[in-house]
């Protein structure tokens, strides 16, 4: 009796270990699967400013934006991350890896040496972006300065260091479903609702999460704690810019200036530097698509937060 209890659970942990090794096979975008393509630097130029990548990538305390050797330090409840070196530099940056491991990396959230990457990189957002606008973007970061050095190490402790757990984590919260285009509304509301949800990423911020990190879609895009642990990202639905025109949102993209007079604050500013370069219509794109958003009431908020 005893060694057929023992067979069973012998039996039932080699079933488990399966479905777990099956469950987090990291996910990657074969070569074969991307045709020969002239790249669009332009195209690549707009994807890098749509997606904040010198937001996070840039090297902190210093002017240029397009110095990617990384070093931003992201406090989150997991542990400490440091945004990595994504320059064309071939030791620390991105120089070696080849189009199919930047798609994979934005796309599936895998590195190159078949890892997962930690979802403090946006990969839930960026897996709607179309695969043309990753490769342009690869294509144009290839045109921008090498910058030698490695950040140092992510300071997460056990369990949340053991990357293979992240798979059931992308099991649980990544959408996998492509952006669909609404056909009863503009082609510029649709521009605004592929930035906003893929390249733009603006629901990370925006939005509470729930114990495990992962967004809480009842409540996507109404605000909540800071991820980065001081303050309150304010909820961008109607229930807070219900005041605000579509005019008013593209005017702060583009200035960081507020219908009031105040001015943008906290990370909002290294975004602004960013979606100032956007072109207009795209501006006006986002604002057309955020202006939409039905009001949604966002997580109790202690009194003293201060919106970031």
């Amino acid at each position: 009796m005893l060694r057929r209890v023992l067979f069973g659970l012998i039996l039932i942990g080699a079933i488990g270990a399966g479905v777990y090794w099956w469950l987090t096979i990291p996910a990657v975008v074969a070569a074969a699967s991307l045709p020969p393509r002239t790249p669009n630097l332009a195209n690549g130029l707009t994807a890098f400013n749509a997606g904040g990548c010198s937001s996070c990538h840039a090297v902190p305390n210093q002017p240029d934006r397009l110095n990617l050797g990384g070093g931003l330090a992201m406090p989150s409840p997991f542990g400490t991350f440091y945004v990595p070196n994504i320059s064309s530099d071939p030791t620390y940056g991105i120089g070696r890896w080849s189009e199919a491991d930047f798609v994979t990396a934005v796309l599936k959230g895998t590195s190159p040496d078949g890892a997962h990457y930690f979802p403090a990189f946006p990969y839930t957002s960026y897996q709607f972006a179309t695969v043309d606008d990753v490769r342009d973007l690869f294509a144009y970061l290839k045109t921008l300065p090498a910058v030698s050095g490695k950040p140092r190490d992510h300071d997460v402790p056990f369990p949340f260091n053991i990357r293979r757990n992240i798979g059931v984590w992308k099991w649980l919260f990544m959408d996998r479903k492509p952006l669909v285009a609404d056909a009863s509304r503009s082609a510029s509301w649709n521009r605004g609702a592929y930035f906003v949800n893929s390249l733009g990423h603006c629901a990370e911020c925006h939005s509470p999460r729930n114990f495990l990190g992962g967004i809480v879609e009842a409540q996507r895009f109404a605000g909540g704690p800071n991820p980065e642990g001081e303050g309150w990202v304010p909820n961008i639905t109607q229930k807070r810019l219900g005041e605000w025109s579509a005019n008013d949102i593209a005017y702060f993209l583009e200035t960081g200036q507020m219908p009031d007079g105040d001015t943008a604050g906290g990370s909002m500013v290294r975004v602004i530097k960013n979606t100032s370069q956007l072109p207009a219509e795209d501006r006006a794109a986002i604002a057309e698509y955020v202006k939409s958003l039905p009001p949604v009431e966002g997580p109790p908020r202690p009194t003293k937060a201060k919106e970031g």
